[in-house]
């Protein structure tokens, strides 16, 4: 098993790279490899802790098993609408939900709660708060539903079976 640190992943590739302090190289992370773990997209800077095999063409990472998401950053350009990352209560259950639509280029989009139609707002620094970096359309996930100024919004986003996993 091997730590290391996502230097990039793009959804749309499907693959991305990990770095580590080995000096070995970068380490191929493939989409399907985050697929198994329950995720689409993870965050540059995300912290992560793999099983790798060797090829022909290098390392590949095979199995994944844990990502931590990336420290804060600082973020010199604040709008109103970039929100502050909010303390969410424990007591704010996590609910299913599937993502409606996600543009990374405009910074959000919405989900919806199982069996509702009521929209709830998606914020991309809460998802890379969360060692995310993107959604797709239709994907699976769980969040806790804060009152944000324009409605309901996510305050916690994190992957379909986090849940189960983290048992909370």
């Amino acid at each position: 098993m091997i730590k290391g640190q996502v230097k990039w992943f793009d959804a749309t590739k499907g693959f991305g790279f990990v770095v580590c302090d080995d000096d070995e190289g970068d380490i191929l992370l493939h989409a399907n490899v985050l697929r198994n773990f329950g995720r689409s997209s993870v965050a540059e800077g995300a912290r992560i802790l793999i099983e790798v095999q060797v090829t022909d063409r290098g390392r590949q990472a095979s199995v994944i098993h844990e990502i931590d998401a990336p420290e804060n950053e600082v973020v010199e350009t604040e709008s109103e609408d970039t929100p502050s990352i909010p303390d969410v209560a424990d007591d704010i259950p996590f609910l299913p939900a599937r993502v409606k639509w996600f543009d990374k280029a405009k910074g959000f989009g919405f989900a919806n709660v199982f069996g509702s139609e009521d929209d709830i707002f998606l914020h991309v620094e809460i998802l890379r708060h969360y060692g995310l970096s993107d959604l797709q359309p239709g994907e699976a996930i769980s969040v806790r539903i804060i009152a944000g100024a324009r409605g309901k919004m996510a305050g916690e986003v994190q992957s379909w079976d986090h849940v189960i996993q983290k048992g909370s």
